[in-house]
């Protein structure tokens, strides 16, 4: 009964989600929405017919096709646990792989993958397969410097690819963070995509020094007279050890929840989205195939980027076989997801459990 609750509660969650963007989409996009809501529809029944049969199928993926970066961000999480670096690791999956795993995850009633890295768009041969899977929404969360010509070309003519800069808050933050100029980068990019009527969102990683200011009326105002239609906020994971005092506390997740109920009630101009903070209604976390799981450069699937542990591989196994991934059964079974956490990841705060469990000790 609870896994039932659960996939209810997923696939009414991806309708929110639909109507959100559907709402603020240009007439085109608004076109293809329409078509891909009835889509939905049909890859809702099939994760309804996996679950009346015993399984689970969630309706999200989050992909890394690359481990390349031309960045060096501060506090990633990536570069910390060595899962980025400026050259591809030995091992990347190919193109023709990653197309093989979007067009299995179309056939499960998958129906979003999200695309990260690494900076994705080094991928080009990757974000042009995806285009071609239209029964799949693939945000793409890129840090937007290398938004050429090309690239805005390919999202005009493939609307299930929706671009995601990452931005940490006005000049000032995100210079900090990304590097200098990038804050005037993300600003042309977000002019060009504006110019081409494209719908594209932000992420913020949220910290206890922008919380403030990427929640505030002007920070918003800005990306949505720059054309932003979307907002996604994650909560600050400390991947390297030494800044965990940018991590929110309780009290910093209260305001930000607090603050973006407010938004969703008198901004219906934009689309807002909380990572960790709307999976607390699902009764934990949603990673280790609950809603989603982590794929690697490599084919590896973890359960999620934060947790970078694996027992299988999608080299050798199938999408549908590796959300049987023992890890994962662990994982569901040890009740660690449900627990109460204090920070952006349930899993980054056990650590040495799922070390345990991968080695199959407890």
């Amino acid at each position: 009964m609870q896994d039932f609750r659960l996939e209810k509660y997923l696939s009414d969650g991806v309708e929110r989600i639909l109507r959100g963007i559907l709402r603020v989409s240009d007439p085109r996009g608004s076109f293809f929405m329409l078509k891909f809501m009835a889509a939905e529809k049909r890859a809702r029944r099939l994760r309804e017919i996996a679950e009346e049969e015993g399984g689970h199928i969630p309706p999200f993926l989050i992909a890394s096709i690359t481990s390349q970066c031309n960045l060096h961000c501060k506090g990633c999480y990536a570069r910390a646990s060595g899962a980025c670096a400026e050259e591809l690791h030995e091992g990347e999956l190919t193109g023709a792989q990653w197309d093989d795993i979007f067009g299995q995850a179309e056939k499960l009633g998958i129906s979003f993958i999200l695309l990260a890295g690494g900076e994705p768009l080094m991928r080009r041969d990757v974000i042009e397969s995806a285009g071609r899977h239209k029964k799949v929404i693939f945000p793409v969360f890129t840090n937007g410097t290398i938004m050429q010509e090309d690239c805005l070309t390919l999202f005009s003519e493939n609307r299930n690819l929706l671009p995601v800069l990452s931005i940490e808050g006005g000049k000032e933050q995100t210079d900090a963070r990304r590097g200098s100029g990038v804050y005037q980068r993300l600003r042309q990019a977000m002019g060009s995509l504006k110019k081409r009527s494209l719908l594209f969102g932000a992420s913020v990683t949220v910290t206890r020094e922008n919380l403030y200011e990427v929640t505030s009326e002007e920070f918003l105002g800005e990306l949505g007279t720059n054309g932003c239609k979307a907002v996604v906020y994650v909560e600050y994971v400390p991947a390297d050890g030494k800044t965990e005092y940018l991590a929110p506390g309780e009290e910093e997740r209260e305001a930000l929840e607090k603050r973006i109920r407010k938004l969703r009630e008198e901004q219906e101009d934009m689309v807002f989205i909380s990572f960790p903070g709307d999976e607390r209604a699902s009764g934990g976390c949603l990673a280790a195939g609950r809603g989603f799981f982590h794929i690697n450069a490599s084919g590896g699937a973890e359960p999620c980027p934060f947790s970078p542990y694996s027992d299988t591989s999608l080299v050798h196994t199938s999408l549908k076989e590796a959300l049987q991934s023992p890890l994962f059964s662990r994982l569901q079974e040890s009740g660690s997801l449900e627990k109460f956490h204090t920070g952006g990841c349930a899993l980054f705060e056990q650590e040495q459990l799922v070390k345990d469990l991968l080695q199959g000790e407890r």
